[in-house]
């Protein structure tokens, strides 16, 4: 078992590579979600230009690839623009968050559609506005169909947090890095792949942590709306 270990302060630097994971997912996923609910709901306006504008973003957002967002986003834009104080981490987070936001709109778009038309034009009849149909109405139940693809969503950007390393953030990835430079001259290959099943490991505890804070959501929200029907009392009061 020893054998599968690192030294103390080998985990020291994982974790704190851990620590910097973690941030750059939490604000991505923040940020992310934001996106996709704004970007999904416009993919459904009425207004043409609206559409249009969403469509671009989300077209944009999915069809490029994370790494070089990444370099244009951390690299380019700041030497383009003279922005020479500007965080890495908030670099990092602004291009997995636009990439997490490209994919969740149309997550969020199909899971507004799946709600039966009738729901919609109870809320109508209510006399409700489109704001207050689709935050008391639409959404709460669409989350129910969000949830599981955006859990799927969220371990990808976990792993995309990865390639902050490659821009200078010392993430879990790039303390891994730091330590294999350090055995360069004294370890053997046997030592190289105890690092990286520790680093497995690391991401998987994460991803879990991700999946098991997920599936709880899912379980709070079922039985929240168990049986599907909407309140329809309470959307009553909301259209007064």
């Amino acid at each position: 078992m020893d054998g599968l270990l690192l030294e103390s302060h080998q985990y020291d630097l994982l974790l704190e590579g851990a620590w910097i994971t973690i941030q750059i997912l939490v604000y991505a996923f923040v940020l992310g979600v934001a996106l996709s609910l704004v970007m999904g709901v416009a993919r459904l306006s009425e207004r043409r230009w609206i559409r249009g504008a969403a469509l671009v973003y989300v077209e944009f957002f999915r069809g490029i690839s994370t790494i070089v967002l990444l370099f244009i986003v951390a690299i380019a834009i700041p030497i383009l623009f003279d922005l020479s104080q500007v965080s890495l981490l908030a670099l990092g987070v602004v291009a997995l968050g636009a990439n997490m936001g490209g994919y969740g709109a149309e997550i969020v778009r199909g899971s507004i559609l799946a709600i039966p038309r009738g729901q919609s034009e109870a809320s109508i009849a209510l006399n409700l506005s489109n704001t207050q149909r689709l935050r008391h109405v639409v959404l709460p139940q669409a989350m129910r169909i969000i949830l599981p693809p955006f859990g799927n969503l969220t371990i990808e950007i976990l792993k995309g947090t990865a390639l902050v390393s490659l821009v200078g953030l010392a993430d879990i990835t790039q303390a891994g890095n730091f330590i294999r430079q350090q055995q360069l001259f004294t370890a053997d290959g046997a030592d190289r792949t105890v690092l990286f099943l520790n680093i497995l490991v690391l991401y998987f505890v994460l991803a879990q942590i991700v999946n098991g804070l997920f599936r709880l959501g899912e379980r709070r929200l079922e039985r929240k709306y168990a049986g599907g029907a909407a309140d329809l009392g309470t959307i009553a009061e909301v259209g007064k």
